[in-house]
């Protein structure tokens, strides 16, 4: 289980802000909020290792190429980041090689331990970005055409719920070159699949546990399928 965006934390050498108001930091322009709860809750159900990122996406973006144009955000949904603006190549690196570079070596360690790894990434995505139309999915199950395999079968259990909202690489596309599936997963030929959990739906760790109790078992018979 993996959490690229597990938290809002800003590092201490950088002031521990990056210069927008509270209440943006506690937006998912800086992490995904309840997204480290879900990854815990379902690395408990399944038995899984799991990893969780320890700096905000605004300082480094774990989950973008080295480079990606988005990896240090100047502008994101409306908020200007000003410790971004102005950011120069020497202080990317210096991001990269105190932070991001470290959080990938630790995904590789974990993901080489055994050779039939599965990897599986939680996020969560905001009901509404800012003037755009509201988002009707309740979940999204994110892909790329490299494999499906994972996650079209869960696709198909969750197809059983009706009741459920699923989004089939909604409310985004599932694939970036060099994002950490395809770093993790794509590139080395493992099992893989991306969740997003609208964010709003796992605000509290009640929440986050009867997502948990829902996915796991959706999950643990979907790869089934897929190894069978």
């Amino acid at each position: 289980m993996t959490c690229d965006h597990a938290t809002n934390r800003v590092p201490a050498d950088l002031g521990g802000t990056l210069g927008i108001a509270a209440e943006d930091m506690m937006r998912h322009i800086a992490f995904d909020p309840g997204a480290a709860g879900l990854t815990l809750a379902l690395a408990e159900r399944l038995d899984s290792p799991a990893i969780l990122s320890d700096f905000s996406r605004l300082v480094i973006d774990p989950n973008r190429g080295e480079d990606d144009p988005t990896l240090v955000m100047q502008l994101y949904d409306g908020t200007i980041i000003p410790a971004n603006r102005h950011v120069d190549q020497a202080e990317v690196t210096r991001r990269l090689d105190s932070l991001y570079r470290p959080y990938h070596a630790a995904y590789a360690r974990l993901a080489a331990r055994q050779p039939d790894t599965v990897i599986v990434a939680v996020h969560s995505f905001t009901p509404c970005l800012r003037g755009r139309p509201p988002r009707p999915w309740q979940v999204g199950v994110l892909y790329s055409h490299v494999d499906e395999r994972l996650s079209r079968a869960l696709l198909a259990e969750l197809a059983q719920r009706p009741d459920i909202c699923t989004g089939d690489n909604e409310p985004y596309t599932g694939h970036l070159p060099g994002d950490a599936i395809d770093r993790h997963a794509l590139v080395p030929g493992r099992h893989n699949t991306l969740i997003e959990v609208r964010n709003d739906l796992i605000t509290t760790s009640a929440d986050q546990a009867g997502w948990a109790d829902l996915l796991a078992p959706l999950l643990q018979r979907a790869l089934a399928q897929v190894t069978a």
